[in-house]
């Protein structure tokens, strides 16, 4: 079997595989970087200076060890949103949602996922391009924007990362929704 056929079979066997040089990687990294991923995707751990990235964990969503209590009260207007100390799971009016889970482990994070899965969930802003909607606070409306070719790089880099196994809970609804049910 030649060289190329070969990569062929692979790719028809395992569709996730993207092959990027390290330009595109290099260049995904820089937009994960300004785009500010970190912020809400590596959790947040006690520094000697105050909160900081655990970059132990870089990209692997809210730690599903931290099981978070329900919320003592709503905050009052024009107070909205509630964010946990580790900056990945948020609450507010659309209910609570946990940072995902960006690395390429193929049980918990986006491993299994194909180019064509990251970019339809960006640009429809939902879970997998048409699951569940995309919640706060992910910026869906700007980064629906990206390029294609920016899309690829952000996902060349995320498949380029160390996974982590780390499971995320699903989204939970608004209390008055849980009320009402």
């Amino acid at each position: 079997m030649t060289f190329i056929r070969l990569i062929a079979a692979a790719l028809a066997l395992f569709p996730m595989l993207v092959v990027a040089d390290e330009a595109e990687i290099a260049r995904g990294s820089y937009l994960v970087t300004t785009a500010g991923c970190n912020d809400c995707h590596t959790p947040l751990v006690p520094g000697a200076n105050g909160p900081e990235r655990d970059m132990t964990r870089m990209l692997s969503g809210h730690p599903e060890q931290l099981v978070m209590p329900p919320l003592p009260t709503r905050p009052e207007a024009p107070w909205e949103t509630v964010a946990s100390t580790t900056f990945t799971a948020w609450s507010g009016p659309w209910g609570v949602s946990f940072t995902a889970n960006l690395t390429p482990d193929p049980e918990t994070g986006l491993g299994r996922w194909t180019l064509q899965n990251f970019k339809d969930t960006i640009r429809t802003g939902r879970h997998l391009g048409r699951g569940r909607p995309i919640l706060p606070p992910m910026p869906i409306p700007m980064y629906k924007h990206f390029s294609d070719q920016d899309l690829e790089a952000i996902f060349a880099y995320l498949q380029s990362i160390p996974p982590v196994k780390n499971r995320v809970p699903e989204p939970l609804p608004p209390p008055t929704a849980v009320a009402a049910q």
